[in-house]
């Protein structure tokens, strides 16, 4: 059987599993938004921690820590590229000012459509310039990022998604703004510091108090 199936993918593997649950359940029925922003959160923790877990195994030929830039990029294109648009559709439907407006959902839809592809240009760009990098620094481990990663989806779009809850007012026109505006830094020449351990459990802890603050709102409002 192709391909690699010890501890280092595990990860990868869920969150890729957790962007494609999210996807069905942000799309099903009338859509259920809530659902996919849970399994987006899901899936930002995963990617947090599998880099890390992979590195802990020291035996890993050229082939696997290949195959592993390959499938994190394909997860993420998956997981922060085609679920936060999902989610989008699933808050079009939901949206009594919106889903009468046929015009406009269409080009709403078409917004997110091009979030998922400057994400999918975004991911292909950094596979090659990383193998470049490796290759030209002897492996060592990168500092700085060009342009906003992919994976920072997991926390804005919950953000939004918060706020919704926070308010009665009918926050989906913001969230296709917001995906413009990630999608065009996710191609941009910015400089973005890489997380140490310390920056990406701040980060696990904000997704966290987000989940949890949507789920008690949800719960009282029943």
């Amino acid at each position: 059987m192709i391909g690699f199936f010890d501890y280092t993918m595990v990860l990868t593997y869920l969150s890729l599993l957790s962007g494609c649950i999210g996807i069905l359940t942000s799309l099903s029925g009338d859509g259920h938004p809530y659902w996919g922003i849970c399994f987006l959160l899901f899936s930002g923790l995963c990617d947090a921690f599998d880099g890390k877990v992979a590195r802990t195994k020291k035996d890993r030929s050229e082939t696997e820590q290949r195959f592993g830039i390959q499938i994190d990029s394909l997860s993420d294109l998956v997981a922060f590229g085609v679920l936060p648009m999902a989610i989008g559709v699933g808050m079009l439907r939901r949206s009594p000012l919106l889903r009468s407006q046929i015009a406009l959902s269409w080009v709403l839809t078409a917004i997110m459509v091009l979030y998922v592809l400057a994400a999918m240009i975004r991911l292909a760009y950094f596979n090659v310039t990383e193998e470049e990098r490796q290759h030209r620094e002897k492996g060592l481990l990168r500092r700085t990022y060009e342009g906003l990663p992919v994976t920072s989806a997991a926390l804005i779009f919950p953000t939004v998604l918060l706020i919704q809850h926070l308010t009665t007012a009918d926050l989906t026109p913001l969230y296709f703004g917001v995906g413009l505006v990630t999608g065009i830094l996710f191609l941009s020449r910015i400089r973005i510091g890489k997380p140490g351990l310390r920056g990406i459990l701040i980060m696990v802890g904000i997704g966290l108090v987000e989940f949890l603050i949507m789920t008690l709102i949800r719960v009282i409002n029943r």
